[in-house]
């Protein structure tokens, strides 16, 4: 039987908060939940979800993300660091995750926000779901489109009825 030596494992749980620490960094937004309740069907559709959408979706032990969060400075998401969590990374959308989790939970009542950390803030559950009700990217930047677009449109139509009034007068 091989012997296990603590520094193997002390070298390891280093390396996991690291990593930890690095996607805190990285993360535009971070959401914890608790998962209890769901089945294995449920978590996996919901991993898909979040994948699809460029998100990950992980459990991590509570102490090894304490760790992490101390090394980030982010010590007030300590206090939804408890019980069973899953916690979602992503790096280049700040809405996907709340958006994908809080309607999930809206059909599986098991899955609870507790809260999580938007562009290096750490916020509530209340905060995550107000982000969750936010328009998708695509969304914000076609309601921007038709915001730039409307004085030209705007400008257009009044040159057409100038020149159809010319239009009337001239013949």
């Amino acid at each position: 039987m091989a012997e296990i030596r603590p520094t193997v494992i002390r070298e390891e749980k280093v390396q996991a908060v690291n990593e930890i620490a690095s996607k805190l960094r990285s993360s535009q937004t971070t959401v914890i939940a608790d998962y209890r309740g769901l089945n294995v069907a449920q978590v996996t559709e919901l991993r898909k979800q979040l994948r699809e959408a460029g998100v990950e979706f992980v459990v991590l032990k509570n102490t090894l993300t304490r760790l992490a969060t101390a090394k980030e400075n982010l010590t007030e998401l300590d206090q939804y660091l408890t019980g069973p969590n899953a916690i979602a990374f992503s790096e280049n959308d700040v809405i996907a995750p709340a958006k994908i989790i809080a309607e999930f939970a809206k059909k599986n009542d098991k899955l609870e926000i507790k809260g999580g950390v938007i562009e290096g803030k750490v916020v509530s559950a209340d905060d995550i779901k107000a982000l969750a009700a936010l328009p998708s990217r695509e969304g914000l930047l076609s309601m921007l489109l038709s915001v730039l677009q409307a004085p030209m449109r705007n400008f257009a139509l009044a040159v057409k009825a100038v020149a159809e009034q010319k239009e009337e007068q001239g013949a």
